[in-house]
């Protein structure tokens, strides 16, 4: 069987994801040790667990095939094991694409003579001093920024190389979008309306992967294992806060 009906390439940065037909949520996905997973899904509340932490950066991904790389199908470590398909209502997920920042190394050259160096970043979004690379700051700069990251309400995002499900590089951006400590409770209280372990999903596709490498997707999302992302329609005025440009233009989306 051949792969017929092949979409236009993306725009090097569109945020892409699996959305109800009358566009009211939005899927996003991120990955748990099985404690907070399990609570999770059982308690329909992200935060069931009191292994659930408030006090630091989280990230979510739209991206099925991103989750896939960033967890290894779930067999990358124990703090992954466990695949949540998260239902966000799309206002609310407008509200955090309103708060967006770009990560450095993320923004893509804007017109005018001068552009900043990027500083290389690794798959959660984290740039190089955020792992721990520059010199240690002393004790009480380490606390007021260990309480600005607790106060703060700026929405991390970053643009990565979008994967396929066989976890190969393509030449267009996939969004990461990362939660401040000062949003997260929030978040997970009152922004989330449905809460899905996909797991298995995962495991079922790599087990097909493996056995049969000449399968397609057109037969892999007709088994469920791949899910219908379409582009989520971003308003023109947060297009430049998060970045969406070409050569120097804001993108606009396909009338």
């Amino acid at each position: 069987m051949k792969f017929s009906n092949l979409p236009p390439k993306p725009p090097s940065r569109q945020i892409r994801a699996l959305q109800e037909d009358d566009g009211t949520t939005i899927t996003v996905y991120q990955a748990y040790p099985s404690t907070i997973a399990t609570a999770a899904v059982i308690h329909q509340r992200l935060d069931a667990s009191p292994e659930f932490r408030t006090t630091r950066m989280t990230w979510i991904k739209p991206s099925w095939a991103w989750m896939l790389y960033r967890s290894g199908y779930s067999y990358k470590d124990p703090g992954q094991e466990r695949i949540l398909a998260i239902k966000m209502k799309r206002e609310d997920f407008l509200g955090l694409l309103g708060r967006g920042v770009l990560t450095h190394g993320t923004a893509p050259p804007r017109p005018g003579p001068q552009q900043g160096q990027g500083i290389t970043s690794d798959a959660q979004g984290r740039t190089s001093g955020e792992r721990g690379e520059e010199a240690a700051p002393k004790e009480s700069t380490r606390e007021s920024k260990r309480k600005d990251r607790l106060q703060s309400l700026d929405v991390k995002i970053q643009w990565d190389p979008e994967r396929t499900v066989r976890l190969h590089s393509l030449n267009y951006r996939s969004i990461q979008i990362g939660i401040p400590a000062g949003l997260i409770r929030e978040w997970a209280q009152d922004m989330i309306v449905n809460i899905e372990d996909v797991t298995d999903k995962a495991r079922t596709l790599k087990k097909i992967l493996d056995e049969r490498p000449d399968v397609n997707d057109e037969e892999l999302a007709e088994l469920g294992l791949i899910p219908k992302e379409t582009e989520f329609e971003v308003p023109v005025e947060l297009r430049s806060r998060l970045g969406m440009y070409h050569d120097g233009l804001v993108m606009a989306s396909d009338p």
